[in-house]
């Protein structure tokens, strides 16, 4: 290994080897042998019917199971070596592998160390991939980070849902219901089409905001969330639905990439979100009170 390379074995512990199909019962019923062969049919006169070809059954693709921890960490040694080698002599490569679903990559330059934190994903990465992930980390060129991003959009099925906490979502507010403007919206503009839970976020903590975000939508679970600070007496319901309405969009227009960034609100999003009733009244109602808003 040329005295560079370190796994952090902790790390790799994070497989469980797939589960072998279940042996047969032992008194799982047998269908009985036949007792004697069938008669053979007699001689037909007519010439038989062509045969009709059999049409050919779609293959299933099965789901490759995830590698055992030994498969891994030989996986992980070589990834170590081969960014080591790239490195050069000097820094000496600490390279830890997870099964997260938050951050891909992370890094830290502790002369003589760098330590690399990297999914699993990039256990099998091309050349490139990896020589972007040595520009970057190693030697700070930002050149490489749209190569690391594209490799890892490419990869996103390897990212593996995790069972997270059932949290409870309340759409009862003590002003509004969210979920009676949920399917309003959602019967008026969206054809009854949108899948989502909602509810009320949680409050923060009292302290000076500089910026808020009054709703949000998650992808995964499909959940959208309306900041609280909206469920009072003196917010008009239309902007509570235009929250709303404009959260329910990012289920139809979901984040692009472009020239090297994410485009959360892209050209379609916004020109539907400009079909919204009041439109121009919801902007024009946040503007003139979104320092109360972020007072609360």
């Amino acid at each position: 290994m040329k005295g560079r390379v370190q796994l952090a074995p902790r790390q790799l512990d994070l497989f469980r080897a797939p589960r072998t199909a279940e042996a047969p019962r032992a008194n799982a019923p047998v269908a009985p042998p036949s007792l004697a062969p069938a008669p053979p049919a007699p001689p037909s006169l007519a010439p038989p019917p062509p045969a009709t070809p059999t049409p050919e059954l779609p293959t299933l693709e099965l789901s490759k199971p995830p590698p055992s921890r030994l498969e891994t960490m030989a996986q992980a040694r070589l990834l170590a070596q081969r960014l080591a080698d790239l490195v050069g002599p000097e820094l000496k490569v600490l390279l830890s592998v997870h099964d997260n679903a938050s951050t891909m990559m992370s890094f830290r330059r502790q002369p003589p160390l760098l330590k690399v934190r990297l999914h699993h994903m990039f256990l099998d990465a091309p050349e490139r991939v990896v020589t972007a992930v040595v520009e970057y980390a190693a030697r700070g060129r930002r050149h490489a980070g749209p190569v690391i991003d594209e490799f890892i959009a490419s990869r996103q099925e390897r990212i593996r849902d995790k069972a997270q906490r059932s949290i409870a979502l309340s759409s009862r507010g003590r002003c509004f219901d969210l979920q009676g403007i949920f399917d309003a919206l959602n019967e008026a503009h969206f054809q009854s089409g949108i899948r989502a839970r909602i509810g009320w976020g949680r409050a923060s903590a009292r302290r000076r905001r500089r910026s808020i975000r009054l709703g949000v939508y998650d992808h995964k679970s499909r959940e959208i969330r309306v900041h609280p600070a909206l469920d009072k007496p003196d917010v008009p319901l239309f902007f509570v639905e235009f929250i709303v309405f404009h959260e329910m969009l990012h289920q139809l227009f979901p984040s692009e990439r472009g020239s090297g960034r994410h485009v959360h609100h892209p050209r379609a999003f916004r020109d539907r979100e400009k079909a919204f009733p009041r439109y121009q009244a919801a902007i024009s109602w946040e503007k003139e009170h979104l320092q109360e808003l972020l007072r609360r």
